[in-house]
């Protein structure tokens, strides 16, 4: 397994879910002005979760967002259950409907991953999201958004599950998923690291103590997945009092 790289992750503690999901959306819409006064485009990897669409329909509501030039916005995702388009329970469709669809975006710029539809297997769609990430990419993302499971697992990357040992490629098909559907597609480890920042947005007593195993120096990903992402420049921890409660005070 490739070690992480050695800038170490900071961690911010707010009160609530409500105030990680508040905090994110305005620092998610900060990050993309900054990013659009010197790229022609920002590319944002989004998660999927309550917590996700949470912080997108936090942004919404901010008037920052009428600031953003969101024609200028590449929207991909980290990871995405292999279900049909518009399905529910979809990480772009619930995105969709916080946010996206409100939005003012370059429906060519909105890079969805392909289901059952669009696609004869989740192979094939991993293999038509890579082909996409190389033609649009731009070669870094600028923010990567991921979630935690309870398990510790950020994308569709989970706890010693073979998914993780695939080396050298951009995203992968996932069977056997420990929570359903068992059949998504994901970005890789190599993938998700080729981002200036990565963000980890945490809510919950019940990720306390996969984010005091993530965050413990020598914490391998092969057993605790949210270890082994860093940014190139920063990496945030965007946490709530209950999701920190077994880290070292």
């Amino acid at each position: 397994m490739s070690e992480h790289p050695t800038n170490a992750p900071l961690v911010v503690v707010h009160p609530d879910k409500q105030g990680v999901s508040d905090a994110a959306g305005a620092r998610l819409l900060l990050a993309l002005l900054d990013t659009l006064c010197v790229r022609d485009d920002a590319h944002v990897v989004l998660t999927g979760g309550s917590l996700g669409s949470d912080m997108l329909a936090s942004a919404g509501r901010s008037p920052l967002a009428r600031l953003v030039d969101w024609s200028r916005v590449h929207l991909w995702w980290g990871d995405e259950r292999y279900l049909p388009d518009g399905d529910p329970d979809r990480n772009e469709t619930q995105n969709r409907a916080a946010l996206l669809d409100h939005l003012p975006l370059d429906p060519a710029k909105i890079h969805g991953m392909a289901g059952p539809d669009r696609s004869e297997s989740a192979e094939a769609s991993a293999a038509a999201y890579a082909t996409e990430l190389r033609t649009h990419g731009g070669g870094l993302f600028d923010v990567v958004l991921l979630g935690m499971g309870p398990d510790g697992h950020v994308a569709s990357l989970f706890p010693q599950h073979p998914a993780q040992l695939v080396s050298d490629a951009i995203a992968v098909a996932v069977h056997d998923s420990p929570k359903p559907p068992p059949d998504r597609v994901s970005l890789t480890f190599e993938c998700l690291a080729r981002s200036r920042q990565v963000w980890l947005l945490v809510a919950g007593a019940d990720k306390a103590p996969a984010v005091c195993r993530a965050l413990t120096p020598g914490a391998q990903r092969w057993d605790v997945p949210a270890a082994g992402v860093r940014g190139l420049d920063a990496t945030l921890w965007l946490v709530d009092v209950e999701a920190a409660s077994e880290l070292p005070s």
